[in-house]
């Protein structure tokens, strides 16, 4: 016999944040037919009630609501309820969230939309207390209210719905841009007015872009970085290594285990909201890897390596594919597993306490709600200086505290993992540990990479040779979206590059027709968010914005545009310009929302390096390229000629190992070192 009082329909779905309600007394239902027939035949309104398993105030929410009988109640009389979860379907939850700031001008999680019976959205919002507070209404008055309206102005509230669906559609259009102008749009000068714009957005003291919260933006430091090795702007490179040393000293980053959290809540990096996403982690340590290339500062790279730990020991299957967050809450309380206070530090580290709390800004009081969160101010360098220490002590002293607090740590109730394997996510980690591998040399990390894919491919293509897009429990579901198929097909132009197998290139080739002929808005050039096939939504959405993630379509556009100079496929380099091109004005004024865009214009404003390594000896001239910052080309190695590839078509083998330069496949003289190599780059 069950523990549990109630049990809803919930229990028979795999995603842990389903399950985490399957026992609320609210009648739950998943997102299917069986709810949609039930509010036509009924002629209720939906709740459509949007989460994720690491967001804290979707706990608080389910604890003051949704566990609540009384007001389960009221969801159960008035409304067919309907629990999503956002990482499984980030298509509805794109819809649904668009709707909520057209109505409100905020969004957020959890995210609570009402919709007609024919899932067309009339009023939503965010978290809502189960009291007044906060300015806002009580989650009961909103039920209530709610369902007053529709059964006294039904007449209105559909109109209403109409209105906001047709705006809704309205905004998913974008100008097209004439091909005959396309020569026009990629200007060099506008590259430095980018860079400007960023610089205007940027935090001079703290690093990072706008104020609070602040997020990574890793995209942007990208650019900036990229803008330096062109431009040689030191101001430039100063920002995005400023942004990168404040986020590794904060509080956003677990100076215990390792691993970032999602972002911070304010403008000095110390307090985070502490759920720690795969895809965080992943895009981080891919922009450390390359701030590791142009510094070879051992900070980065000790970064990298221990956020590659932590995922290997926390976030990792056997089979070697990746789970998908780590909850910020633990025993209820959100951020319990990661802080301290000052009482417990002193009697774990006893005599070397002391140094150890002035390091990491460790109070009586605490520095962050009554408790401590570890935080640097002051780099090791200067430190050891004031306290004429040596460096190397000190970092040896602090490692040995920083173990025995872990130690500690780890006796703790922990947060829980939500052990979904979702594909694009898998996709991105792959490309941090390809580009970790480049800027590092470590084998251990491209191997990672490779047991990753030949799991995904294991568990992610069904009978049909289609990819999906969430996999638990031996089961994979939905069918893959768009950012999935452009993450993947990044993953193995990446994975190409840094084995030097051409086979890679065949199945991003093959992948890649598959997202023309399932996602392409033939018009525009660009691609709609889900496939052809998928008939359960209201809307087929462009996503074009670069925000925690990449935007599919900026990652299909550098994906078609390094494809089409591999295959010399030329359709596909135009349509990556066009792509790009409804976007120009809006990628230099807003680069900050545009950043993968604005990586790609520099790439087409400024040309593109082909790279060629052939001979016996190409794996190791190979990993002497990846290890140097070189932006902007297109790279293959082979140990022969190989006739399939226009940048190894026609390059006999010679006694020695030789790099190409080429442009437009015409190469230049070509060269037996990385030194000559980068002679000929400048």
């Amino acid at each position: 016999m069950s523990k549990h009082k109630h049990t809803n329909r919930l229990i028979n779905e795999t995603s842990p944040y389903l399950l985490q309600h399957a026992h609320n007394p609210v009648d739950w239902y998943p997102w299917g037919e069986e709810a949609f027939e039930r509010a036509k035949k009924e002629d209720k309104p939906m709740l459509v009630s949007i989460g994720y398993s690491a967001c804290h105030w979707c706990h608080v929410m389910e604890r003051e609501s949704f566990e609540n009988e009384e007001t389960a109640a009221v969801m159960n009389e008035h409304f067919i309820n309907i629990k999503i979860d956002r990482e499984e379907r980030p298509d509805i939850d794109h819809i649904y969230m668009d709707a909520v700031q057209a109505m409100s001008g905020s969004g957020g999680w959890p995210l609570n939309v009402f919709l007609t019976p024919d899932s067309k959205p009339f009023y939503g919002g965010t978290y809502f207390p189960p009291v007044r507070a906060y300015n806002r209404s009580s989650w009961q008055e909103v039920l209530v209210g709610v369902s007053k309206a529709y059964a006294e102005r039904k007449h209105e509230i559909e109109s209403q719905a109409e209105n906001l669906t047709q705006h809704l559609k309205n905004a998913n259009v974008f100008g097209n841009t004439d091909l005959l102008a396309l020569d026009n749009v990629f200007d060099k000068s506008k590259l430095e007015e980018i860079a400007t714009n960023i610089l205007k957005a940027s935090d001079k003291t703290w690093g990072g872009f706008g104020n609070a919260p602040k997020f990574p933006q890793t995209f942007v430091i990208q650019y900036l970085l990229k803008h330096y090795h062109f431009a040689k702007d030191k101001e430039v490179l100063n920002q995005a290594l400023l942004s990168l040393d404040k986020m590794i000293y904060g509080g956003i980053y677990d100076q215990l285990g390792g691993g970032f959290a999602r972002y911070s809540t304010d403008e000095k990096w110390l307090a985070p909201h502490f759920e720690k996403m795969l895809y965080d982690n992943a895009l981080l340590i891919g922009v450390l890897s390359e701030a590791y290339q142009i510094t070879k500062n051992e900070l980065y790279s000790n970064t990298i390596q221990h956020t590659i730990a932590f995922i290997e020991r926390e976030m990792m299957s056997e089979a070697g594919a990746f789970y998908s967050a780590l909850d910020a809450d633990s025993e209820g309380v959100e951020g319990k597993f990661y802080t301290w206070s000052k009482e417990e530090i002193n009697s774990i580290l006893l005599e070397e306490a002391m140094l150890f709390c002035e390091f990491y800004n460790i109070q009586e009081e605490g520095n962050w709600e009554h408790t401590n969160i570890l935080w640097i101010t002051n780099p090791i360098e200067q430190f050891a200086i004031l306290h004429n220490i040596s460096v190397e002590h000190l970092s040896q002293q602090f490692q040995k505290n920083k173990d025995l607090l872990l130690a500690e740590r780890s006796k703790r109730i922990r947060p829980q993992l939500d052990d979904k394997i979702l594909l694009g996510w898998n996709a991105l980690m792959i490309i941090a540990l390809c580009k970790t591998y480049a800027a590092i040399e470590l084998l251990k990390f491209k191997e990672m990479a490779l047991k990753s894919i030949g799991c995904l491919e294991k568990i992610f293509i069904d009978e049909n040779g289609d990819w999906k897009h969430t996999y638990k429990n031996g089961i994979a579901k939905y069918p893959a979206f768009l950012d999935d198929y452009a993450y993947l097909i990044s993953a193995y132009i990446h994975l190409q590059e840094i084995t030097g197998n051409q086979e890679f290139l065949v199945k991003a080739k093959k992948v890649t027709e598959i997202v023309l002929k399932n996602f392409c808005d033939e018009e525009s050039g660009l691609f709609f968010f889900t496939g052809i096939s998928q008939k359960d939504i209201i809307i087929r959405k462009r996503e074009v914005h670069d925000g925690a993630m990449p935007s599919g379509n900026s990652i299909m556009a550098i994906n078609l545009y390094y494809l089409g100079y591999v295959f010399d496929q030329k359709s596909w380099v135009i349509q990556a310009k066009k792509m790009i091109g409804q976007f120009e004005k809006a990628i230099v004024r807003y680069p900050t929302s545009f950043g993968v865009w604005s990586a790609l214009y520099y790439q087409i404003s400024n040309g593109t390096r082909e790279i060629a390594i052939i001979g016996k000896s190409s794996q190791d001239l190979l990993t002497m390229v990846l290890s140097e910052y070189l932006p902007d080309r297109v790279l293959q190695a082979s140990i022969v000629e190989n006739n399939d590839f226009p940048l190894l078509k026609g390059k006999e083998l010679a006694e020695e190992t030789l790099i190409y330069y080429c442009n437009q496949y015409s190469c230049m003289q070509p060269v037996k070192s990385v030194k000559e190599l980068k002679m000929l780059l400048k």
